[in-house]
């Protein structure tokens, strides 16, 4: 059986009845992904193959105990990140080395299309999400504060669920089948990201390989693509008043919007490359273990 979340994906899958020594199949190579499957594949036989730990989020912030978590990252696993923060934290907290991989955008699914007709509005996308961390209520704020001196701004929101409470979207897009999304962020002119950390921030990514001018937090992760004045305008973290004020710098100025729109989808697709990634990473599990 298939993953169905990934369509056309052909290898064989195994599905097992648990992470358990007994349960886990042979193979050449096994990998955690979150720190609820490092401790199992740190505790896996040898004939799991090679033990591999892809780091996607500081998890010790906001998943599990800290502490729990934390221990983690201190396995005998090869790590792999998926930003340059990521790689820095494993370096400063827990004097570990890390492979870097910046999971890149699918060209095929995230390229800019006409959005239609210009109406003359200035919309701002903003992801929204119940985790507290996500910075939905500084987006709001932050629009807010905009739309009061700019009439022109509509703010558009997109999530897996409607918001529960009501807040203030001039438009929602609810689980927007993923064949779509590049028309939705094509034709919203700036894309708001209010995260106070992220890993990497895929959802900015794909915005700015979809023509988006990106406003963002300095969430961490968004430091390999997120250059403050070249390719995004970047706000002190959590710092609504700091956000508001370069979110309505892109609403006021279209020719910076514009450049950074351009300048962002170019760095996109030049610096992240799915060939180069997989390449990359297949390099990884070839080469024989190392001292973490």
């Amino acid at each position: 059986t298939s993953p169905d979340w990934i369509p056309g994906f052909t290898p064989r899958v195994l599905w097992t009845p648990g992470l358990r020594a007994e349960t886990l199949p042979a193979g050449d190579v096994i990998v955690a992904t979150a720190w609820q499957t490092a401790g199992p594949v740190n505790a896996a036989p040898a004939r799991c193959g090679r033990k591999f730990y892809l780091v996607q989020h500081y998890e010790s912030l906001y998943h599990g105990s800290p502490d729990e978590v934390d221990r983690t990252y201190t396995y005998p696993l090869r790590k792999m990140v998926i930003s340059s923060w990521l790689r820095e934290i494993m370096r400063e907290k827990f004097q570990g080395e890390a492979e870097l991989l910046v999971t890149p955008v699918d060209p095929a699914l995230f390229s800019r299309v006409d959005p239609g007709p210009d109406d003359g509005l200035v919309r701002v996308l903003m992801l929204h999400h119940d985790y507290a961390w996500k910075g939905v209520a500084d987006g709001l704020e932050a629009v807010r504060r905009v739309k009061a001196r700019r009439p022109e701004v509509r703010l558009v929101g997109f999530g897996v669920k409607r918001p529960k409470r009501g807040e203030a979207y001039d438009e929602y897009y609810e689980n927007l089948p993923q064949g779509r999304l590049a028309w939705l962020y094509s034709r919203c002119r700036i894309f708001l990201c209010p995260s106070w950390d992220e890993g990497l921030g895929m959802p900015s990514m794909e915005a700015m390989a979809c023509g988006a001018a990106l406003v963002t937090y300095d969430n961490g992760g968004c430091r390999d693509y997120a250059l403050d004045g070249q390719t995004a305008l970047v706000a002190r973290r959590r710092d609504v008043a700091h956000l508001a004020e370069r979110l309505e710098l892109a609403v006021c100025d279209p020719g910076l919007r514009a450049k950074l729109a351009r300048e962002g989808m170019a760095h996109i697709k030049r610096e992240f490359d799915w060939e180069r990634a997989v390449a990359k990473m297949e390099a990884l599990f070839d080469q024989p273990p190392w001292k973490n």
